[in-house]
């Protein structure tokens, strides 16, 4: 009995003193590998929203593939990359004057949220941001893969805002890997396809697939919202947190879902207000929930909305014939 119960505990040991071992990159790519088939595991065996496997399968080749590409193409951008970078600037930045650990720790992960928060939001803004963005939401089969279905255009333009935030702040190499760790982690996790109790209770603090899910709505109203990479206090501070269900995912018409044409499709300049929401009802409809959002959502006031909506985009399109 004594060996049996010897046995995991030595296991345990043997795991934890090669984890200790390694170099702090390869305990990161570990981290990161073990979490991915974690949430691999729990959205095979209790999806939130079960999807054809052939479906499933191609979103998934695609995501991967987009992954490796991306980690070929931005192999002296990636994160050793600015890692190397934090090296030579940790002593020369704003939190240097910070003398606690912790405080610095705190400081950096909030200043690298509040930038992913900004940078989404612009890619959302900006139809020359857009035109790379869009590749991550045109996939109609949201699952963890997702996460890593990127232009390497948009990952450039992210590291290299990234690069410059931690010139600024000299945040140091082992705060930056922690914190990719953990926004990788957390991107990994708003992509599954799962649902779990108290979910709702922790989107009031983080980003979780519930409110995520939003995000990849087909409706521009509802996916110009939740741009969070970690905390959700950022949506709710600054007026773009939306709590629903969303009727579908991806985009509206039809665009590539292979790897060769995503990449294509992610160089094609598409118009922001027109890709998302082309029919007279989705324009409708986006018009008036932003006539309801002045209302402050007062109850009662909906098909009022709904027709002071539809009259001004009636009386717009007849006055530009």
């Amino acid at each position: 009995m004594l060996n049996e119960l010897n046995a995991p505990a030595t296991l345990l040991q043997s795991y934890i003193t090669w984890l200790i071992n390694l170099s702090p990159g390869t305990v990161t790519t570990v981290t990161l590998c073990l979490f991915f088939a974690l949430f691999v595991i729990v959205e095979c065996n209790s999806p939130r929203e079960k999807h054809l496997s052939k479906y499933l399968r191609q979103s998934y080749r695609t995501n991967l593939g987009l992954f490796i590409v991306n980690s070929v193409v931005m192999t002296l951008l990636s994160v050793p990359a600015l890692v190397m970078l934090a090296a030579h600037t940790a002593d020369k930045g704003v939190l240097n004057a910070v003398s606690n650990p912790v405080l610095k720790a705190v400081l950096s992960f909030l200043a690298i949220d509040l930038l992913l928060y900004f940078l989404h939001k612009a890619s959302h803004t900006f139809d020359c941001l857009w035109m790379f963005h869009k590749v991550h939401h045109n996939d109609p089969y949201l699952n963890v893969s997702t996460a890593f279905r990127l232009h390497f255009l948009e990952i450039l333009i992210i590291n290299l805002m990234k690069a410059v935030l931690i010139v600024v702040l000299g945040i140091d190499g082992a705060l930056l890997l922690v914190n990719e760790t953990i926004t990788t982690v957390f991107t990994m996790l708003h992509h599954t396809n799962i649902t779990f109790r108290g979910e709702q209770f922790l989107s009031r603090v983080m980003i979780t697939p519930y409110l995520h899910r939003v995000h990849h709505s087909t409706q521009r109203h509802e996916h110009d919202r939740n741009y969070g990479a970690v905390l959700s206090i950022w949506d709710r501070w600054f007026g773009t947190l939306a709590e629903l269900k969303p009727a579908s995912i991806g985009l509206q018409g039809s665009s590539p879902q292979g790897l060769i044409k995503l990449v294509i499709y992610g160089l094609t300049r598409t118009d922001n207000s027109s890709a998302h929401s082309v029919g007279l009802e989705d324009r409708i409809a986006e018009a008036a929930y932003y006539k309801a959002e002045k209302r402050g959502f007062y109850p009662g006031n909906e098909l009022r909305d709904w027709l002071e909506a539809k009259k001004d985009i009636v009386r717009g399109d007849y006055a530009e014939k």
